[in-house]
């Protein structure tokens, strides 16, 4: 009996601590990719659900906005796991933490989380309007 009032009092405090680290939605910048929930868990590359979109395409000198919205720490870091370009690199994103970089020259740009190695993603820089 007693174990189940001590399971029911963790519940409602661990729920009352998600719902005040969540903060309002007025104050998470939008982002043009987003580093979903629960993507720091493998499988997200399954769905393609672990940066939305995966595959982005801007205009040359056009910006590209990151945000964390998964629960754990994320990178943005140019080049694939194993082979950093030292492009660009976020360095390791708090959660509803953004990045955002400006894409000065045409190409195709692969970057990947260096604490998650199955997060990937694509940025497609076109020099034509």
């Amino acid at each position: 009996m007693y174990l189940w009032i001590v399971i029911g009092i963790l519940v409602i405090v661990v729920g009352i601590g998600a719902y005040l680290y969540a903060p309002p939605s007025d104050v998470i910048p939008e982002g043009d990719v987003i580093m979903s929930i629960k993507s720091s868990r493998p499988g997200c590359e399954e769905s393609d659900k672990c940066y939305v979109p995966s595959e982005i395409t801007v205009l040359q000198g056009g910006q590209v906005t990151w945000v964390n919205e998964d629960s754990a720490f994320h990178s943005v870091t140019s080049g694939t796991y194993g082979n950093d370009t030292g492009i660009f690199d976020s360095g390791y994103m708090d959660p509803y933490e953004s990045y955002v970089i400006t894409f000065d020259d045409a190409g195709t740009f692969e970057y990947f989380c260096t604490l998650h190695p199955w997060m990937a993603g694509q940025v497609i820089v076109s020099d034509v309007q």
